[in-house]
């Protein structure tokens, strides 16, 4: 089955969304330690998934907003995934949604303060191919906006030697599992079992 198939059969099942984006942080991010800094969030729960469903951007940007606000408020939660389950929302959709977002980040003054990282299930990075391996660091099962602090960012990466390579790392590795096992890895994600 197609990640588009796959998107529409969940686009309503929320818990489901999470299982699939929780399978993929552990199976893609951490234990291909894409990002350094994840598996200790993982271990510590610290990690927010929220599901929001089909709307209009001003909607998606108020959800934004709200999760901003959550962060300030609350210290255990390091960092929030806000998954958008409209499976209809193709890539230049999603584009045109993050940079909103990075400017709604900039208005409400909260640039500096959060920092946004973007993946979507068809991620593909300017001037590369589509069929490029290295897309898959960013490809997620779900459209997915990652709203980070940025205090933490600098924290991780001030223990971390030579943190400038973790991109070129990831591209090289990427690109060694070849395209076929990385999308393999992605698709697996949908077989993963809704949480109870």
């Amino acid at each position: 089955m197609s990640t588009i198939e796959n998107r529409r059969r969940f686009a309503d099942n929320h818990a489901a969304i999470i299982s699939h984006t929780k399978a993929w942080v552990d199976k893609v991010i951490v234990r291909m330690n894409i990002c350094p800094f994840a598996k200790a969030e993982v271990q510590a729960q610290t990690i927010h998934y929220l599901v929001i469903p089909p709307a209009r951007f001003n909607n998606y940007l108020d959800k934004l907003w709200d999760a901003c606000q959550q962060l300030d408020k609350d210290s255990s939660i390091a960092t929030t995934l806000l998954i958008f389950s409209d499976p209809e929302m193709d890539f230049d959709q999603y584009l045109d949604l993050l940079t909103c977002a990075q400017q709604q980040l900039a208005n409400d003054n909260y640039e500096g303060t959060y920092q946004l990282a973007s993946f979507h299930p068809d991620y593909c990075f300017d001037e590369q191919a589509t069929q490029d391996a290295a897309n898959f660091t960013n490809r997620a099962p779900y459209p997915t906006l990652h709203l980070i602090r940025e205090a933490d960012i600098s924290k991780a990466l001030s223990n971390f030697l030579r943190p400038e390579m973790i991109p070129e790392r990831n591209i090289e590795y990427t690109r060694r599992k070849g395209i076929v096992e990385m999308q393999s890895l992605l698709d697996s994600c949908y077989d993963t079992p809704t949480a109870e």
